[in-house]
């Protein structure tokens, strides 16, 4: 690529006024504010910095290559339901399914709560019963996670958020849990926040997916006690166009392991912010995502801003991105690596990788990292390219036909991603999925 290729991409234009001084005013005049139970403090709180910060503007350090107008607007536009069936990953697996439509949990169609080594309730029965366990840890790792780095929607999902999911986990439940969105309004604008607490050397598998509202903002809480783990997959499908934030706010205690992984198909505007706070020593937290993006089936701009803070001794953390974009598509990475002084050993990875399958393509990214330790071993890497033609010519003078030929190539620059999902079966029905999606739908 040359230079002022290069130079083009990381100087982005982008467009629109800067924020009104009433655009936050409009956005909340459309939201119900929930009242009363143990998170009134929380949410009062988060509503008051809130108003302190206002909604991000274009001018806005992160959110200079991802337009906020979309999330910044009073409501939503209208978004027709689709009727087709539901993406069969994870429907095929012994698990505990908990639906949620437009943001709302549905008991009617969910199983059980009941499993053994893990305590489940919802968000919206447990703040009318009054007092929770989750009542000191509602809003907080959100609320440390805005320093150094303002994040209003966070802010604003703490405050309105009138469902979720409340997990305590002890043991290690036999079966993964499975938080599976639908749809039932075509113009909602679905909130919901989990908190998740797993005590020490407790274990959890959470699969997430299916179809989030014509806008969403969601969001995890997780503490990880010592020695604890959770395992965290999104497959995150948006066939029509979509607009939609996700976060992920973890406490990592000493000896835990967090392991996040997200599958992204498509969509309008699409933002995921992971704020991960390593304070536990020998702590590991690895966040990765793999993502496709077309634009033809609508404008695609996908977003991932990381920030990792390493806060004690031998911590390693990971961060792996993969993105392949065609038609005009466009992906961004925003990662940082922070190491605290006195944070030594520690090992942190940062790698986000686009493919691009046309020339209107383009990926834009900020790798950082902040260093105040000196016995440490960190590194980050950015690239951008398009398909190796030397291995495209290798599979073609073998027999295999185009159209597959880049499948294989697509699926081979993914691969690293879906290696940060230990599960080999779980890594297998996702890896199918993206052959047979891949398949479907010609790449070349």
């Amino acid at each position: 690529m040359s230079e002022s290729a290069v130079q083009e991409i990381q100087t982005p234009q982008v467009t629109g006024a800067p924020k009104p001084a009433n655009a936050l005013d409009a956005r909340l005049a459309a939201t119900t504010l929930p009242t009363g139970g143990f998170t009134a403090a929380a949410r009062a709180d988060a509503l008051a910095r809130l108003r302190a910060m206002g909604l991000p503007g274009p001018r806005d350090e992160y959110w200079r290559y991802t337009d906020p107008r979309p999330f910044n607007a009073p409501e939503p536009q209208a978004l027709a339901i689709d009727t087709g069936p539901e993406s069969p990953l994870f429907t095929a697996r012994d698990k505990l399914t908990l639906v949620f439509v437009d943001g709302a949990f549905d008991a009617s169609a969910s199983d059980d709560l009941s499993l053994e080594g893990i305590e489940i309730t919802t968000l919206a029965q447990a703040d009318r019963a009054g007092d929770h366990w989750s009542a000191d840890l509602y809003g907080t790792l959100e609320l440390a996670g805005q320093t150094p780095v303002k994040r209003p929607f966070a802010a604003l999902n703490t405050a309105v958020a009138a469902d979720g999911l409340l997990i305590r986990v002890t043991g290690k439940p036999s079966r993964p849990v499975h938080v599976l969105h639908r749809r039932g309004s075509d113009r909602a604008d679905a909130v919901w926040h989990h908190v998740i607490r797993v005590e020490s050397g407790a274990e959890l598998t959470l699969l997430e997916s299916g179809m989030v509202g014509a806008r969403s903002n969601g969001m995890i809480e997780a503490d990880l006690l010592p020695g604890a783990t959770l395992h965290h997959i999104a497959a995150k499908r948006a066939v029509d166009p979509k607009v939609g934030l996700s976060h992920l706010f973890a406490r990592v205690g000493e000896g835990a392991v967090l392991k996040s992984f997200a599958l992204v198909v498509n969509g309008t505007t699409m933002r995921h912010e992971a704020v991960v706070d390593m304070v536990g020593d020998d702590a590991v937290a690895h966040v990765a995502a793999a993502v496709l993006g077309d634009g033809d089936v609508g404008p695609f701009h996908h977003d991932d801003t990381v920030f990792v803070t390493h806060g004690a001794l031998r911590g390693e953390s990971r961060q792996v991105f993969k993105k392949v974009l065609k038609n005009g598509a466009t992906g961004v990475f925003q990662g940082k690596i922070l190491v605290k002084n006195g944070a030594q050993k520690t090992d942190g990875y940062q790698i986000s990788q686009a493919l691009l399958l046309d020339e209107a393509s383009q990926f834009l990214a900020k790798p950082e990292l902040e260093i105040y330790a000196d016995d440490v071993k960190c590194s980050h890497g950015s690239t951008t390219g398009a398909i190796d033609e030397g291995a495209l010519f290798y599979l073609r003078s073998r027999g295999v036909p185009y159209d597959r030929a880049i499948v294989f190539l697509v699926l081979s620059f993914l691969a690293d991603a879906l290696a940060e999902v230990d599960d080999e079966s779980l890594r297998d029905e996702i890896n199918e999925r993206l052959d047979a999606w891949l398949t479907e739908r010609p790449q070349g």
